[in-house]
């Protein structure tokens, strides 16, 4: 039975329960779903060539057995069989196979299998976000067929393209603008279309990154002033009672003196964001919106994994998708600096509050990854919740991992990506550092410390307002997600700062330790810049004399 006819025939305690009911488990009863599951996938994964890959001829009989066996794997274990599509040696068979950015400069994609038993779990919990997302207290919510949703989703093969088939096996949604339209148009043309479409209609739901959900709430504004042809006073067609609210927000803005806010037309039930730096849009989201922002987290790998609930108030993971193993944040760095060491690894039912984690997955249901380092962290913010009445652990979604700067859910700018846009502008860079960042109004950024040749320095008139012109065209060349911040969210996220000559050898001669290239410790940062207060310009950093 589809959705669909269970909201006309169940009571909603009786949907709530089979698509929110995780909720309700004790931490025993979670692990014994983990645990069964996982079991199930060991026996799949163990019989296919891609498992007797790593198990080179082993067998294992447990989960603890197949921890101790399996070492922690990365995206490279796998890139051979999976970018080929070898379906044969897979421990199910792929009904669809989802495309992400791998890395920047270096691996322009990297694809990921769908078996049907992964499909069904996340579909399920797709709805399970759907109505967790118009509650306000446990077992209540507001979802019916018919219901519009503003389309902000990047289509297939991009994970969030299956976000509207998922739906769409089990009830009728409105996509404003319907999806095979929207996949036609551009990002723009495709906002524009849906809020003008939205005037007719109203906004029962709005999803997307949290990045892309404040740009398309601020595009609201240039349409009431009509730029670009497409403001609201050159709407024909508009439903009485948004026309009513139109008239009424006028007034209102007006006496208030402020621009329109999506808020004063729309009343969405439910709002969604996801991806990363969600932290730095919530609250002008919710400002703009009336509504505050549920958070879920979803990637290419992993599938549909988390959802926070009608509290907003941290992440629960969906015990159906994914087998998940934890990195404490002091295991994580030992191995980042030595890609040699294993990390201890602990259970969902063994992380503590409080404590920063790498997240590791083994995918279900015939998923092809298993002890997979994602690239995410999170905090465990809670082991029970009176609030919303849980027993089991809850987190806040953190960042990427350390040697990895994710702005807006849009890049990953590592190392050789970096290297790779200063090698090819031919600037003269003898050193330079890289670190994630926020300005003052709490959005990413990508702030580049560099220590230009004396050479350079002698010959040109470098500033650092020239230096961010000449490597931004690089960055775009070398990254196309890099190129897709400027050209979707209108956004440049460079910020240069010149070290003196010499700041780095400095540091090295004093510390006898070179700095991580991506994101050192902010305590590192400051010594370098103590370090540079005493240098001088001139300093020649080859045979220690100066110039």
């Amino acid at each position: 039975m589809r959705l669909e006819e269970k909201l006309k025939t169940l009571s909603q305690e009786e949907i709530w329960q089979e698509y929110c009911g995780f909720l309700d488990l004790s931490m025993e009863e979670y692990m014994s779903i983990q645990n069964r599951l996982m079991e199930e996938q060991i026996s799949l994964w163990s019989n296919c060539p891609l498992g007797q890959r790593f198990l080179k001829g082993k067998r294992i009989s447990s989960i603890d057995e197949f921890r101790k066996v399996i070492p922690l794997t990365t995206y490279g274990d796998y890139a051979d069989v999976l970018l080929t599509k070898q379906a044969s040696s897979l421990p199910d068979e792929p009904i669809i196979w989802i495309q992400t950015t791998w890395e920047g400069g270096r691996h322009p994609v990297k694809v990921a299998p769908y078996t049907q038993s992964m499909l069904d779990t996340y579909r399920n919990n797709v709805l399970a976000c759907m109505i967790l997302t118009t509650a306000h207290e446990k077992g209540k919510f507001d979802l019916k067929a018919h219901d519009t949703f503003l389309y902000a989703l990047a289509p297939l093969p991009y994970a969030t393209g299956l976000f509207p088939l998922a739906l769409n096996d089990e009830i009728e949604i409105d996509f404003l603008p319907p999806v095979k339209e929207a996949q036609a148009l551009s990002f723009t043309e495709r906002n524009k279309l849906g809020f003008k479409m939205a005037m007719k209609r109203d906004i029962d739901f709005f999803f997307g990154l949290g990045s892309v959900a404040y740009f398309v709430s601020l595009s609201l504004s240039s349409l009431n002033t009509g730029s670009g042809g497409g403001g609201l006073s050159s709407l024909k067609k508009v439903s009485p009672f948004m026309l009513a609210r139109m008239l009424k927000a006028k007034k209102i803005c007006k006496k208030e003196g402020r621009e329109l806010m999506p808020k004063d037309l729309f009343k969405p039930k439910g709002f969604v964001v996801a991806g990363t730096d969600n932290n730095c849009y919530k609250d002008d989201l919710e400002r703009l919106w009336g509504i505050r922002p549920m958070e879920l987290f979803a990637g290419t790998e992993p599938s549909c994994i988390g959802t926070e609930t009608w509290t907003k108030n941290g992440m629960y993971f969906f015990p159906d998708t994914c087998f998940y193993e934890f990195i404490p944040e002091k295991e994580m760095e030992i191995s980042l600096e030595n890609p040699e060491y294993q990390p201890k690894t602990y259970l969902m039912n063994e992380v503590l509050p409080g404590e920063k984690y790498e997240l590791v997955i083994s995918v279900l249901k015939g998923g092809a990854f298993v002890r997979y380092r994602v690239g995410d962290v999170y905090r465990c913010v809670g082991l029970t919740n009176t609030e919303d009445e849980t027993k089991i652990p809850r987190f806040q979604y953190i960042d990427r991992i350390p040697t990895v700067i994710d702005i807006a859910g849009f890049t990953r700018v590592t190392e050789y990506s970096i290297q790779s846009a200063i090698d090819l502008s031919r600037l003269e860079i003898d050193e330079w550092i890289a670190l994630k960042e926020y300005n003052e109004d709490k959005r990413p950024r990508l702030h580049l410390y560099v220590e230009l040749s004396p050479k350079t320095l002698l010959s040109q008139a470098i500033t650092k307002e020239i230096l961010r012109e000449h490597l931004s065209v690089y960055f775009k060349y070398v990254d196309q997600d890099y190129k897709d911040l400027k050209k979707i969210l209108g956004v440049d996220p460079l910020e240069i700062t010149i070290l003196k000559c010499g700041t780095f050898a400095e540091y090295q001669k004093r510390t006898g330790k070179k700095l991580r290239k991506i994101n050192p410790s902010q305590y590192d940062v400051m010594e370098l810049k103590q370090m540079e207060e005493s240098v001088d310009l001139w300093y020649q950093f080859r045979g220690g004399g100066r110039l």
